[in-house]
């Protein structure tokens, strides 16, 4: 596979948490507003690239133009692309889209971004003229999605509770796995938060919703909860008869995140705004479904793919990074591959930052990248679930 990513050349906002610091802020208009920071601080002009992807989950107004109006908003009305909407697997589909156009060969330097918005999420009404009276149906874009899976008639919540039933997965032992997430994010905000500016500002301006002006500046992700155990304790699962409490998921948050990707080695070394960085290179993705209403399952499927595709074995990965909205997902990875959870997830994962949906799997891949770099290098793992008992996996190789 010939995809590349120039070392430093990814960003990330700080995530907060939703009803928060970015609630006001159109999700789409946000990522440009930021993208072009980001670019212009790398010295990264927009002539650079042949192709755009833009990743959402949730609807803006106007975001029905998807691409087309991001990269107006950007200055780059003249690049082509998609939109693209995988649910919690969007950043690592972005990925496996640039990898494919290049596979083609009809793009060469691809700039993938991505942006949501939980906060405020639209109140859609759908008309129905022949259901009695005419009445329409509605749905809360977002609620309703957490809550209810169409197709597996139960929320996401339920799918924790499923895999953790099989796999014999207890509220004890999730509540151990959040509390030592929570000690890996205290790693990346040491030494003032020297992990987290490898990708993030140090301080982040939060403009109002018409970005003319400063409304506030904040440091680092916001909403973050510290852990408790006697707190967590004391909490009753979800659901009567379940295992997962409120403390062992993620919680909703906002924000954006963005990324280059090349087809070609010495390119990704001319983009790279770091001199003498390291060379990262995109080896595999994969892809899985598994059976219905066990969505936590679903990375150890697409995971197996990847390291298939790769001819690697998970004992050659320097790093795993996991989109874990549910502590079970960590641990039920961990056992099917029989490594210790405690070796995923240095610096930070969306089980404590949150997630966004779209931008999340791209946060984490940029962490990814930087855990390796910090180690020397090495081969690093993504992998990550998404609604409807999906899941997608990324390797990199660092170095």
């Amino acid at each position: 596979m010939n995809a590349y990513i120039p070392y430093g050349a990814y960003w990330s906002t700080p995530f907060a948490r939703w009803q928060g610091e970015f609630a006001h802020l159109h999700s789409m208009e946000f990522a440009a507003h930021v993208a072009r920071e980001e670019l212009e601080k790398r010295k990264l002009p927009l002539s650079a690239f042949d192709f755009v992807a833009y990743g959402i989950t949730v609807m803006q107004n106007r975001s029905f133009y998807g691409l087309p109006w991001f990269t107006g908003l950007l200055g780059a009305e003249h690049l082509p692309g998609p939109t693209v909407n995988q649910a919690c697997a969007t950043g690592a589909r972005l990925v496996a889209t640039a990898a494919g156009e290049f596979a083609m060969g009809t793009a060469a330097t691809a700039l993938l971004v991505s942006g949501d918005r939980t906060s405020n999420g639209p109140h859609v009404y759908y008309p129905a003229p022949e259901a009695p009276g005419g009445t329409g149906v509605s749905e809360n874009v977002v609620l309703d999605s957490f809550n209810v899976d169409p197709f597996a008639r139960c929320a996401m919540v339920d799918t924790a509770d499923n895999v953790a039933r099989r796999e014999g997965i207890g509220t004890a032992e999730q509540h151990e796995l959040t509390l030592y997430r929570n000690t890996q994010y205290a790693e990346a905000l040491k030494d003032g938060r020297a992990f987290q500016k490898r990708y993030m500002p140090a301080e982040f301006a939060v403009p109002d919703a018409r970005f003319r002006k400063t409304v506030k500046t904040v440091t680092g992700d916001c909403g973050v909860y510290p852990a408790s155990e006697e707190k967590m304790a004391a909490l009753n699962p979800v659901r009567d008869g379940g295992s997962v409490t409120f403390a062992a998921q993620t919680h909703p948050a906002d924000g954006n995140a963005g990324l280059v990707m090349t087809a070609d080695p010495g390119r990704a070394r001319e983009l790279s705004p770091v001199s003498g960085g390291p060379l990262v290179k995109v080896i595999a993705v994969g892809q899985a479904r598994v059976e219905k209403a066990h969505m936590p399952a679903a990375p150890i499927d697409a995971a197996r793919k990847a390291l298939d595709f790769a001819g690697l074995t998970i004992a050659d990965m320097a790093a795993v990074k996991s989109h874990n909205p549910f502590a079970v997902n960590d641990i039920a990875f961990a056992r099917a591959f029989g490594i210790d959870w405690k070796i995923m997830n240095n610096y930070g994962c969306s089980l404590i930052w949150g997630h966004p949906q779209g931008p999340t799997g791209l946060r984490a891949i940029i962490e990814m990248i930087e855990e390796l770099e910090i180690k020397g290098g090495g081969y690093g793992l993504f992998q990550g679930c998404a609604a409807g008992d999906s899941a997608m996996a990324v390797i990199l190789r660092v170095g």
